[in-house]
């Protein structure tokens, strides 16, 4: 019998997979196949194998019968669906804030994550930019102490992050979070929760077809498009 694989190496190897993955080597509907991953990561079968089913369980790879792996392909609908219900989560976050009398420590907060975020888009590197994305918003939701939302969000960014990733790699430039960021922090400044989350939900539907453009850029040649798209 084989020796049992330490439980650290397919976490290991998940990370490794997830941010090629992220940063679009592995590109959306690309086959995974388990033996080219070994080669690459000089790992067996089963630590492989089980990377991949954590990933799955991620939302970030999908497992189709008697085809195997591959990175998790989207419908227009799909990445629609995910987009609006985080747009209204982060809305529903911001006006949590309502029940905080002061504010003041997270808008110190908010204003040093847009000044990271401001710097990622000067030296135009997506990735940090989209972490000070997350960050800002992460702020705002651990700032209102509902664990339960913070927690779902979590799961919901760690899910689409590639989605973001491939926009911002691609369309940077063209980036409104200064502007929208700008815009929530003077609504809460005043105390104006709603005016805040309108722009949260402003900013998401302005930039859908964005996303859904350069996704449909990034997919993999001869993918099967997912039913539904």
């Amino acid at each position: 019998m084989n020796a049992p694989v330490p439980g650290t190496i397919p976490y290991f190897l998940q990370e490794q997979i997830r941010e090629l993955i992220i940063d679009g080597t592995f590109r959306p509907g690309q086959p995974l196949r388990e033996q080219e991953l070994e080669k690459r990561f000089a790992a067996s079968r089963g630590p492989i194998r089980e990377a991949l089913r954590l990933l799955e369980v991620r939302g970030l790879v999908s497992h189709i019968p008697r085809r195997g792996f591959r990175v998790k392909l989207y419908t227009d609908r799909e990445i629609r669906d995910h987009y609006m219900l985080r747009a209204e989560l982060e809305a529903f976050a911001i006006q949590q804030l309502a029940e905080a009398e002061d504010l003041r420590p997270l808008l110190a907060e908010l204003e040093r994550c847009r000044t990271d975020l401001a710097e990622a888009r000067a030296v135009a590197d997506p990735r940090r930019y989209l972490h000070d994305i997350r960050a800002f918003y992460s702020t705002i939701s651990a700032y209102t102490g509902n664990a339960p939302l913070c927690e779902v969000l979590q799961k919901l960014n760690d899910t689409i992050e590639p989605l973001r990733y491939n926009v911002l790699a691609r369309k940077l430039g063209e980036s409104q979070t200064l502007s929208y960021t700008r815009r929530i922090i003077d609504a809460l400044a005043e105390r104006h929760f709603d005016e805040a989350a309108r722009a949260k939900r402003t900013h998401v539907m302005a930039n859908l077809p964005n996303i859904i453009a350069a996704y449909a850029e990034a997919r993999y040649p001869g993918a099967d498009k997912p039913q539904g798209g």
